[in-house]
């Protein structure tokens, strides 16, 4: 019973006090009533396309709407080769086609919440990446009508985390509080990085993953807590990252 009482007590101070908190923060903020009247307009954090020549490669995330925003971010990648015309978006919705290119603006809001960047590479790294990340989206296999799944996966967060995977030349995780993120695509319980990341879960409903990208993590029922080593920080379920 004692170990039972400490499982529950870590349980309930790790994951259920950040979360409620985090709930009652987002509920006193002001928010869009519907995506009508959201904002989707560009951050105008990428460089105009015309006057920056060089390839890019670009992962963005930014809080989610309604209530789902207490928690979880919704993630996204956005491409331009070199010389390119224009920036390609692509992320996952669930409602259609789950895989949608271009559907918003590349660097826009989200349900009127600013994107971060979480990861980007320009220039010769990023020509390198390009056919890869491009052979990976091609590859997504939660690409058909119906297969998308808000919780605990397949979303939009773990179609960018299948990129990440396919292609382990890209160095970053997506944020903690990317909900779906540990759902793996392949439907396995483990997946291991070249990097050293070791990733071990039950369909994304709870485990751990350890390695130089991750630090260490425990991730249950989509809630990650954890630290970061290369990058000092901790991780908070439902907050994200605090530290650099």
């Amino acid at each position: 019973m004692r170990a039972l009482r400490t499982i529950l007590a870590f349980v309930f101070c790790v994951y259920l006090v950040p979360g409620l908190a985090a709930a009652g923060i987002w509920a006193a903020r002001e928010r869009p009533a519907n995506w009508r009247e959201a904002k989707w307009a560009s951050s105008e954090l990428l460089p105009d396309p015309a006057k920056s020549r060089e390839a890019r490669v670009t992962i963005f995330a930014a809080k989610t709407g309604g209530m789902k925003g207490a928690f979880a971010v919704h993630s996204w990648i956005v491409l331009k080769p070199k010389d390119g015309a224009r920036f390609d978006r692509y992320d996952v919705v669930g409602w259609g086609q789950p895989v949608r290119r271009n559907g918003y603006e590349p660097d826009g809001y989200w349900y009127s919440n600013a994107p971060q960047t979480v990861w980007e590479a320009s220039g010769t790294e990023a020509e390198r990446l390009i056919p890869k990340i491009e052979a990976a989206i091609e590859a997504y296999p939660h690409n058909q009508r119906g297969a998308y799944r808000m919780w605990p996966g397949p979303n939009s967060n773990s179609f960018v985390a299948h990129i990440l995977r396919t292609v382990p030349e890209i160095d970053a995780v997506l944020p903690p509080n990317a909900v779906g993120r540990d759902y793996l695509s392949d439907g396995g319980f483990y997946h291991f990085d070249p990097a050293g990341d070791l990733n071990l879960t039950l369909y994304g409903l709870f485990g751990i993953s350890a390695g130089m990208k991750s630090g260490f993590e425990m991730h249950l029922f989509g809630l990650v807590a954890g630290v970061d080593f290369r990058r000092p920080a901790i991780k908070i379920p439902a907050f994200g990252r605090i530290g650099s």
